[in-house]
């Protein structure tokens, strides 16, 4: 076994969780400690000098460098790049939106075209949509990124630099071919970008897929306890960390504070044991939903009816924790909602705890109504967080709800 702080190229996922990444300290101190300080003391000019040369690793600054910010990268690489023998290499961000943004203006510059499929996060909507069109960055939508349809966009777009993925899909859970898509994408000399937050490294592994660049709204199933607001950028090419995407983290100022690297490091070592529950709970759900009258459609990769849900099965170790449903209009969705007991109403997901959220007036309420429901997002539509709670108490609640229907 490798020394703590090992990658450990031969330890299984929860063992990488675990171990991956974590400091050697010289107090001997068993779990990491939190390097609360913004600037870093140099023992004479000499160290400046070698610190300067690249002869030294010296922390300076904790906007360009901190201990935890970077064990906490070391782990999530370790979990991105798991079974591939390359090195694969992250970088830390106070956001989701903090990579989100920097991944896409690492790649992309003014005069350049961004391919999307129809349906993404609400905030990478209007990024996209409303943003980087002022900075002469353009976007397109191609339905499902289809094969056809995309390449007959990236030909009509030959100054496409990167076409982004979102798998599954926020709000509605559809599931984009990444393999597929990528090698369209490359075939073009466009770069591809996957916002892996719903499925974990856990789950699915789109660099081993042949995606360039990998993001994580770390607040969401990597932390998992609600505690913190943060967001990961995960590549193979060093060059993009250290002078693209990654080296924006440091000239933006999106930078996480050490505590929230010491939290979210310290919720990812039980990221593969809360998945495992986390998936369970939303297949027993998702399967409770689907039988239920009075839900017009249930939306889970992994029921058999999910229209993607071969491309789900081929790319991903499960089907994760994310369902939405379709009440059939506003007025049910809400009551619905209201009739909950136990599970909370709130923005945001993968906490232990079930979380719904109805994202036509929360998440995607900047979009217009007639550009929501061309991508899917009906006003009955509620998006569900599974929690890690028992199964029977989850679905006795949405029982109870709906039946006050």
């Amino acid at each position: 076994m490798g020394k703590r702080g090992d990658n450990g190229d031969d330890w299984d996922m929860p063992t990488k969780s675990v171990h991956a990444g974590e400091m050697h300290d010289a107090s001997g101190s068993h779990i990491d400690p939190v390097h609360m300080t913004s600037t870093y003391v140099f023992e004479d000019s000499e160290a400046i000098r070698d610190w300067a040369s690249g002869e030294s690793g010296a922390h300076v600054y904790s906007r360009v460098g901190n201990p935890n910010r970077e064990a906490l990268a070391r782990k999530l690489s370790a979990l991105e790049g798991f079974g591939m023998e390359e090195p694969v290499f992250a970088e830390i961000f106070s956001s989701g939106m903090g990579a989100v943004s920097s991944a896409l203006l690492g790649l992309t510059g003014s005069g350049d075209h961004i391919i999307a499929q129809s349906v993404l996060y609400g905030t990478t909507n209007h990024l996209v949509n409303e943003v980087l069109p002022k900075y002469g960055i353009t976007n397109s939508r191609v339905p499902l990124l289809q094969g056809d349809l995309l390449e007959q966009e990236l030909a009509s777009n030959p100054n496409t630099k990167v076409v982004y993925i979102e798998t599954p899909a926020n709000p509605t859970m559809s599931v984009i071919d990444i393999a597929s898509t990528t090698e369209i994408a490359h075939a073009h000399g466009a770069r591809v970008v996957v916002d892996n937050t719903f499925a974990t490294p856990v789950l699915q592994r789109p660099l081993a897929l042949g995606a360039d660049v990998v993001i994580h709204s770390t607040t969401k199933f990597i932390n998992g306890h609600g505690t913190v607001i943060g967001g990961a950028l995960v590549c193979r090419d060093p060059d993009f960390m250290e002078n693209g995407g990654g080296a924006l983290v440091r000239y933006i100022g999106a930078v996480p504070s050490a505590m929230d690297c010491w939290l979210t490091s310290i919720g990812l070592k039980t990221l593969p044991l809360r998945m495992r529950e986390h998936c369970a709970n939303a297949r027993a759900l998702a399967e409770f939903l689907d039988s239920n009258d009075r839900v017009a459609r249930t939306h889970w990769p992994g029921l058999e009816s999910h229209p993607q849900h071969e491309i789900a099965a081929r790319q991903m170790d499960d089907f994760g924790a994310m369902i939405s449903i379709d009440m059939g209009d506003f007025d049910s969705a809400t009551r619905l909602m209201d009739g909950l007991t136990m599970c909370s109403l709130a923005v945001s997901l993968g906490n232990v705890d079930t979380l719904v959220q109805h994202p036509a007036s929360m998440t995607h309420r900047l979009m217009s109504e007639e550009d929501r429901l061309s991508v899917g997002i009906t006003n009955g539509m509620i998006r569900i967080s599974a929690g890690i709670e028992s199964a029977k108490d989850i679905i006795a609640d949405f029982d109870r709800a709906i039946s006050g229907l």
